[in-house]
């Protein structure tokens, strides 16, 4: 995908200030969708999966990618998206709740700064198509990029969990070890299918995280 990568975006939605919201197609069924960039303050995700792209010069039979979930956030370096919402937070589902998100800086800090979770379950542009857009192409598997907490977040550990795990040289965790309500996983979950799989990447700088897991993730997609 070196010279051609803006070339397939197809656009699935509009953020909050109006920036498109798009993703890579499969050429077949869509059996993954790799997913960057949910938050805005974790930038490193929509880097890393940008720079193994362009390794590839076609689109991938069955695996299909957002490079960022959430572009306004990104712009604007905060978590949330342009209306203060933490978009893993305001997903559809059964335990959403209303209460402010507490969010911390940086691993070691308090968590000392809130965001809201939405007006409502999934009130949110970028939110709403992003549910619509795994509706639509019914992976089989999400795997949603995050950082830095440097473990593979999945609630079984199956043999595609453990290939990612060693992959990026990470752990299994079969949760968090805090509620997430709200959040992509869970909506997933109780929607029966697509598994979702959380890939936490280690806290490094961005050529620390290129020279370290380019290869081995591009592999990883080729192999997956």
């Amino acid at each position: 995908m070196r010279s051609t990568l803006s070339q397939i975006f197809t656009e699935y939605g509009c953020s909050v200030l109006g920036a498109p919201l798009r993703y890579i197609p499969c050429t077949g069924r869509c059996r993954l969708l790799v997913i960057a960039g949910i938050h805005g303050e974790e930038p490193e995700t929509t880097f890393l999966l940008s720079r193994v792209l362009r390794a590839f010069e076609k689109p991938f039979e069955s695996v299909a990618f957002v490079l960022c979930a959430n572009p306004d956030g990104m712009t604007l370096g905060t978590r949330g998206n342009a209306n203060g919402v933490d978009l893993n937070r305001n997903f559809p589902t059964d335990n959403w709740s209303k209460d402010p998100v507490k969010v911390r800086s940086v691993l070691e800090a308090p968590r000392d700064t809130s965001l809201s979770a939405g007006a409502a379950p999934g009130s949110e542009p970028e939110t709403a198509a992003l549910v619509s857009l795994v509706q639509k192409l019914a992976p089989e598997t999400v795997l949603s990029m995050h950082a830095p907490i440097a473990c593979v977040d999945a609630p079984v550990r199956t043999a595609l969990v453990d290939s990612l795990c060693e992959a990026f040289g990470v752990p299994w965790q079969p949760d968090i070890g805090y509620p997430t309500p709200g959040s992509l996983g869970t909506w997933c979950k109780q929607q029966k299918s697509p598994e979702c799989i959380t890939l936490e990447l280690p806290r490094m700088s961005l050529e620390a995280l290129f020279d370290r897991y380019a290869l081995s993730f591009a592999e990883w997609l080729k192999n997956v």
